[in-house]
């Protein structure tokens, strides 16, 4: 495929803080795959599956596996790199969020994971949805989710109203309690709700998403900041937890290959395609208008016209 590449200094990037005074990526903005590196395959195979309930998809023609729900739509998609190094200190992925459409379908996770043994990290209440946070075999970060319904969301400007709560697990279990055996399988509706990001300083974070790509702030505070299109909870998220001024990760690591958005019109394209280009941000424009770009710190974004808004 055909690119365009385009590249400048992250100064010109900051320089560009503050252009955006509210949303310019467009309200129907949803996210599609994100790619992940991981060092055995049949072993992650094997998680995705048995764990969380996806469906392994037909391979791509160039090997990589993709993995969904029973929609044939592919969310998560691995990439095998025997002897990658796990993630340390530095930017990259802290974690993807599989947005499960419904509390029972997030109730039959958790039922999968006590059938296995897996060990969580945590589960939280963020008022917007519930979560449960684990790692797959290769330590890449998961967060799997239901959000309530949007007239249920707390003030997502308030940090005090979103501030994470234990998550009510008893509560959520009964949702299936007496509904018979665990399906294998999640069903249909399995999505990518969010990304969340190492990044190493959040005002640059900021003005790159914010003021160059065209996400709209929802909420920040020093070490973290949230971002998303349509008053969504978030789309995006990214934090300095693992330290101010941290690099990009480095080519031998596991952790993020790529994560992918999608935008219901050319237009929207060609106008992410002028703000890069106006900012000097660097990325690559494909001859069927998709964008390819990088934040400062080298987490790479694939944005493309949407295949549901042009069948």
């Amino acid at each position: 495929m055909e690119t365009t590449t385009h590249t400048a200094p992250t100064t010109a990037i900051v320089r560009a803080e503050g252009r955006a005074t509210g949303a310019l990526v467009p309200d129907e903005l949803r996210l599609g795959a994100t790619r992940l590196i991981v060092t055995d395959l049949a072993r992650s195979t094997s998680f995705y599956q048995d764990v969380l309930g996806l469906t392994r998809l037909a391979d791509s023609d160039d090997g990589v596996a993709r993995f969904g729900g029973t929609d044939d739509v592919a969310i998560i998609e691995l990439v095998e790199r025997p002897g990658a190094r796990r993630a340390g200190r530095h930017a990259g992925l802290y974690h993807v969020a599989l947005l499960y459409p419904s509390r029972e379908e997030l109730a039959r996770v958790v039922e999968r994971i006590a059938a296995t043994r897996t060990m969580i990290d945590g589960a939280s209440d963020h008022g917007s949805h519930e979560a449960i946070y684990l790692p797959d075999p290769d330590g890449n970060g998961l967060e799997l989710a239901a959000d309530r319904p949007r007239d249920a969301w707390p003030d997502l400007s308030n940090i005090e109203e979103i501030r994470p709560r234990p998550l009510d697990m008893h509560a959520l279990l009964a949702t299936v309690a007496g509904a018979g055996d665990v399906p294998e399988r999640a069903g249909d509706g399995v999505t990518v709700g969010h990304l969340h990001l190492h990044v190493g300083d959040i005002p640059e974070a900021t003005a790159f998403y914010v003021g160059v790509v065209g996400f709209e702030s929802i909420t920040s505070i020093p070490v973290a900041g949230f971002v998303s299109a349509g008053g969504y909870h978030h789309h995006l998220a990214f934090n300095t937890w693992k330290g101010e001024g941290v690099g990009p990760a480095p080519h031998d690591a596991v952790g993020l290959g790529f994560w992918m958005a999608y935008v219901p019109a050319m237009a929207d394209l060609d106008e992410l395609a002028q703000r890069l280009a106006d900012a000097g941000a660097e990325h690559e424009r494909a001859t069927d208008g998709s964008i390819v770009l990088r934040d400062p710190w080298r987490n790479e974004l694939r944005v493309s016209l949407d295949p549901e808004a042009v069948r």
